[in-house]
């Protein structure tokens, strides 16, 4: 018998190779995690943000955007409120949010606004004609929002 000949596997190879793979699927499965959450604080601004749009809140919308200085209230109706650019909004939906630059201080959401409740499906046309398309930057460090630069 010959050195290659032998077909028989020690048990200490296939248990390690057991817990190797185990350790690879553990290690793709967090990083898939903490992936898809890499902007869970962000997202949650901004559903918070438009969900107080979508009440009516101005007040408190307008205290979650954290304006500047420049940015008036006057200003943010003009674009937030009911008769602004951007209104009425009566539902919303959050289709994305990404990093522009690897070094970027914030993130950019992508929102669609709706004048109807609830938001109008693919197939509603007429409806979905009337829907906005906004962008919005989330600054990593104090989750104050505004528009992109």
């Amino acid at each position: 018998m010959g050195l290659f000949d032998s077909t028989e596997e020690h048990p200490p190879a296939k248990a390690l190779r057991y817990v190797i793979t185990g350790l690879v699927f553990v290690a793709l499965i967090v990083g898939f995690i903490a992936y898809e959450l890499r902007f869970h604080t962000e997202e949650k601004t901004i559903r918070h943000f438009m969900d107080a749009a979508v009440a009516g809140k101005m007040d408190e919308a307008y205290r979650i955007w954290k304006p500047s200085e420049s940015y008036s209230f006057k200003d943010f109706l003009e674009d937030w409120g009911p008769d602004g650019y951007y209104g009425p909004i009566k539902s919303f939906h959050l289709i994305h949010m990404e990093k522009t630059k690897p070094n970027a201080s914030g993130v950019v959401a992508t929102v669609e606004l709706s004048p109807y409740q609830p938001f109008p499906e693919d197939s509603d046309a007429a409806k979905q004609s009337k829907t906005k398309e906004v962008k919005i930057w989330v600054e990593f460090k104090d989750q104050s929002l505004g528009f992109p630069p």
